[in-house]
């Protein structure tokens, strides 16, 4: 027999391929004995903002003194930041023995997507987790995580994406978000556009479920100094400090406060104290993050119009009168002229850099298609030379944006081991991976 390589096993499921369809994961983990049954769950969907709400939500959890495990998707650096028990990332060497174990457990084939679900939720029931927050891969309906029963199901918000799989309008992408709405369930949407809304409160009165509205049920207010208050169900809080960056932050931290706030109806004690102390110690990559100081180098996961739409606001609120030194790069899949439009106009010089993935558009491209539009841009032979570039090109008071796909975060992230300071570099130069 051959010996098993666990890397090799996961990287041959590719990562690039999608299913949609719960029959190969739910066989996998039957399988396995049900593992996702083993502990209650809060099951995060929707199309920008499930990772930011999610990690909030885990790090209060956290702070009330829950054994918390965190799944979420993509990851950046290590394949390994999408499984965390209490913020540490699953040990290689438990990943490499799960990874062995679906292998031989599994009697059709697996996605890669499927694969490290399957695990995550066999680390959570071994490691006896109290509670688990799992963020959906894509859609919701037929995502290998809706196999769970969630004690509460957070739809963060729905904008047009990934069409080819979801559907062409808001109203049938809303409906494979709904999907992870449970019979008898409690859902929480910071949604707002009346399409969407129809559908989410049709699917709840058809699974006799509460619905929960920001805006109507829980309500987030914004204070000058940029601190928050939270009005909900059962409590008032505030002022708070909202961890991450960028205004619409405020509103996934309403929903991780509402999503408290149901557990807390179901009997678990978190408690004003555990919010604070958790908000405190919430760290996410790639979500408007700080990755040089002088000159103001911002690294953001925006992948899709909706999200760069939300970053334009935060740019032109936060750096207005700054020029803007972009570095884009997007998926084939995903809708690169819509980004291109929207922040493309803000950008003084734009770095069209390759990416180590077949998904990726060619940059020329996209070069070609800035061209048609007036944006000054240029092609570069990696993302190593276009950070290179940008600094070079960049004056003290210049802001540069990486941005247009998780992917080019997850390569500037290689280049930046550590965040640097005002006079520090990061490591360009150095060959970069996924």
């Amino acid at each position: 027999m051959k010996p098993f390589h666990p890397a090799d096993y996961l990287s041959g499921l590719n990562i690039d391929v999608m299913r949609f369809g719960l029959e190969a994961i739910t066989a996998l983990l039957d399988s396995a004995g049900r593992p996702q049954n083993d502990f209650p769950a809060v099951l995060i969907g929707g199309t920008n903002g499930k990772g930011s709400t999610a990690v909030m939500l885990a790090a209060m959890l956290r702070q009330a003194g829950l054994r918390v495990g965190l799944y979420t998707s993509p990851h950046l650096v290590d394949v390994r930041e999408r499984i965390v028990v209490n913020g540490v990332k699953i040990p290689r060497r438990e990943l490499e023995k799960l990874l062995a174990e679906i292998r031989d457990l599994a009697r059709e084939p697996i996605t890669y997507f499927e694969c490290l679900t399957a695990a995550a939720f066999l680390y959570f029931s071994r490691r006896r987790v109290d509670l688990a927050v799992l963020e959906v891969g894509l859609g919701g309906r037929l995502d290998a995580t809706n196999v769970c029963r969630p004690l509460v199901s957070v739809i963060t918000n729905i904008a047009l994406e990934h069409t080819a799989w979801l559907g062409k309008t808001l109203a049938d992408i809303a409906c494979e978000k709904a999907g992870i709405i449970k019979e008898g369930g409690i859902c929480l949407t910071a949604a707002r556009q009346p399409k969407v809304l129809d559908v989410i409160e049709k699917t709840c009165r058809n699974r006799q479920a509460a619905l929960f509205r920001l805006g109507d049920d829980f309500k987030i207010r914004r204070h000058p100094d940029g601190s928050v208050s939270y009005t909900g169900r059962l409590r008032k809080i505030g002022p708070l400090t909202v961890p991450l960056s960028g205004r619409h932050q405020a509103q996934n931290l309403a929903l991780a406060l509402a999503a408290v706030e149901v557990l807390e109806e179901k009997g678990y004690r978190i408690g004003a104290a555990a919010i604070a102390r958790g908000l405190a110690k919430t760290r996410w990559p790639a979500r408007l993050e700080t990755l040089l100081s002088c000159p103001l180098f911002l690294l953001d996961g925006a992948h899709n119009p909706a999200g760069i739409a939300t970053l334009c606001r935060t740019l032109r609120k936060d750096f207005s009168g700054r020029r803007l030194i972009l570095i884009f790069s997007a998926l084939a899949d995903k809708n690169y002229r819509g980004m291109l439009d929207r922040i493309g106009p803000l950008a003084g010089f734009i770095f069209l850099p390759p990416l180590a993935t077949g998904r990726a558009v060619a940059p020329g491209t996209l070069a070609a298609y800035a061209q048609t539009r007036g944006y000054p841009a240029s092609v570069t032979a990696g993302v190593a030379e276009a950070v290179e570039r940008a600094l070079a090109r960049a004056g003290a008071r210049d802001v540069i944006c990486a941005c247009g796909s998780l992917y080019l975060a997850g390569e500037i992230k290689h280049l930046f081991p550590d965040r640097a300071g005002c006079g520090k570099t990061p490591a360009v130069g150095k060959k970069t991976r996924r």
